[in-house]
C-alpha cells in the first residue's frame, strides 16, 4: 500500500463501475491493464479511493467518479449571455439552471449566438474542453448571407487570415443554399462569424449543434438537461484523443 493511500474509502472498482465503466470485474481488468490512475498514480487492484477528493483518470481521461459534481447542457437562446454575473442586468446562462451546486460555462457563446452550452462545476473537465490544445471539436450551423461559392467553402476549410491570425483547418459543407455547416477545434472570440467575414459572407444567424460527442436536436431553447455518465465519459476521452467525433 502507498503511504498516499487513504485507509478508508470506496473500493477503485466499484467507484468506476458507478461511473459507467461497467462491471466490478470490467473495472478490475482496467486496474489491472494499468489504463486507470488516481491522483496521477497507476492504480493497482485493491486501491481504496475517496471520489469526492481523488482525481481518478481511465486512459488519461478524468473519470466522472466525484458524487457532488454536475453537468447541465443548455440550449442557449439568442440574448441571454455567457456570464456568472452582468452588470448590465441581462439574462444570464446560469439564470437557466439550478442555483445550487454553482457553475459555471465551458466556454462561451456571444450573446447573439444561440445552441449548446456545457455548464458543470468539474474543473478539471472544463479546462480539458476549453483549453484550445485538446483540439474538442465544437460544430455550427451558420446561415450566412449570399450563397458561398466552391471556393469560398474551400478557403473556409484551409484556413482564413484574420486579424489574430490563420484559422486552422476547419470541416465545412454547404447544407443548402446560404448554409453552412462548420466545424472547429479553435476557440478565438467570435471565430465563426469571423471566419465568414473574412470570405465576403456575414452570419445571419449562428447555432451551435455539436461539442465533441454530444449533440441534441430534441433540446428546446432556453432548456437544459443533465448529461449522462457516458457523456461526460465520452467528452473526456474526446478531450484527449480517445474517441473520434462524427463528422
Amino acid at each position: 500500500m502507498s503511504i498516499h493511500e487513504p485507509p478508508q474509502g470506496e473500493r477503485l472498482q466499484k467507484v468506476l463501475a458507478r461511473a459507467g465503466y461497467g462491471s466490478r470485474r470490467r473495472c478490475e481488468e482496467l486496474i489491472d491493464q494499468g489504463r486507470v490512475r488516481v491522483d496521477g498514480e497507476v492504480a493497482r487492484l485493491g486501491r481504496r479511493v475517496d471520489p469526492d477528493a481523488a482525481r481518478i483518470t481511465v486512459d488519461d481521461a478524468p473519470a466522472p467518479t466525484a458524487p457532488g459534481h454536475v453537468y447541465y447542457l443548455l440550449n442557449k437562446p439568442v440574448g441571454v449571455v455567457t456570464t456568472a454575473d452582468d452588470p448590465q442586468g441581462r439574462s444570464t446562462v446560469i439564470d437557466l439552471v439550478p442555483s445550487e451546486p454553482r457553475v459555471f460555462s465551458v466556454g462561451r457563446l456571444d450573446r447573439a449566438t444561440e445552441g449548446l452550452l456545457i455548464l458543470t462545476n468539474d474543473g478539471d473537465l472544463s479546462h480539458l474542453l476549453s483549453h484550445p490544445s485538446h483540439g474538442v471539436i465544437k460544430e455550427y450551423l451558420a446561415q450566412v448571407h449570399g450563397d458561398p461559392s466552391p471556393q469560398a467553402v474551400r478557403r473556409l476549410r484551409e484556413g482564413v487570415l484574420l486579424d489574430d491570425g490563420i484559422t486552422a483547418p476547419a470541416r465545412v459543407s454547404r447544407v443548402a443554399p446560404g448554409l453552412l455547416r462548420i466545424a472547429i477545434h479553435e476557440g478565438r472570440n467570435r471565430q465563426v462569424r469571423r471566419m465568414c467575414t473574412a470570405v465576403g459572407h456575414e452570419v445571419l444567424r449562428l447555432v451551435r449543434t455539436r461539442i465533441g460527442p454530444v449533440a441534441d436536436t430534441s433540446l428546446a431553447p432556453g432548456t437544459y438537461r443533465e448529461l449522462t455518465t457516458a457523456e461526460v465519459r465520452r467528452l473526456g476521452e474526446a478531450a484527449v484523443g480517445r474517441v473520434t467525433v462524427p463528422g
